[in-house]
């Protein structure tokens, strides 16, 4: 179930990134307004499927949190498995609550933005700059997940020979 959340952050990190770049790529070009227009709102279309994802994710994370606090055997490595597991989705919780940000401006600061870059060189640099920026963070948080994935398939596969043994 944590591999399943996992994976969800990874792709959402993933779609992010590619949008990300797509916008980077259409303000480089300096497009017309319509294009940058279509492209934005193609990358609200993307966050919304995202943003449902996401929280479709986060709501099963709940439900495995209340699974753990049900009382159960109580052996010292079952213990250390549940405290492991506990700290593992909170650090998804963590991340994919980062991925959502913050709530989502209105339509129309959103559109004013799109204006703004049409009509000054200054605001689509620092666009470009933040564009950047969360390119980069990212490309951390990628990194980050690809190797708790990596973790949580080798415990698995230890517990699983520990079992079996």
């Amino acid at each position: 179930m944590l591999l399943n959340v996992c994976t969800t952050a990874k792709d959402a990190l993933l779609q992010t990134k590619e949008c990300t770049q797509e916008l980077q790529s259409i303000l480089r070009r300096r497009r017309r307004a319509e294009g940058l227009a279509n492209e934005f709102r193609k990358y609200l279309t993307s966050r919304k499927a995202m943003k449902k994802a996401i929280c479709k994710a986060l709501k099963n994370m709940k439900h495995i949190q209340n699974k753990l606090s049900t009382p159960g055997e109580n052996g010292a490595v079952i213990s250390v498995l549940r405290d492991v597991e506990a700290v593992t989705i909170s650090v998804l919780e963590s991340v994919l609550s980062f991925i959502l940000g913050p709530e989502a401006e209105s339509k129309s600061s959103r559109w004013s933005l799109v204006s703004k870059l049409m009509h000054q060189k200054k605001h689509v640099e620092n666009v470009q700059k933040e564009l950047q920026s969360s390119e980069l963070s990212i490309q951390d948080l990628e990194e980050g997940l690809e190797t708790l994935s990596r973790r949580m398939i080798k415990t698995r596969v230890t517990v699983l020979n520990i079992i079996s043994c």
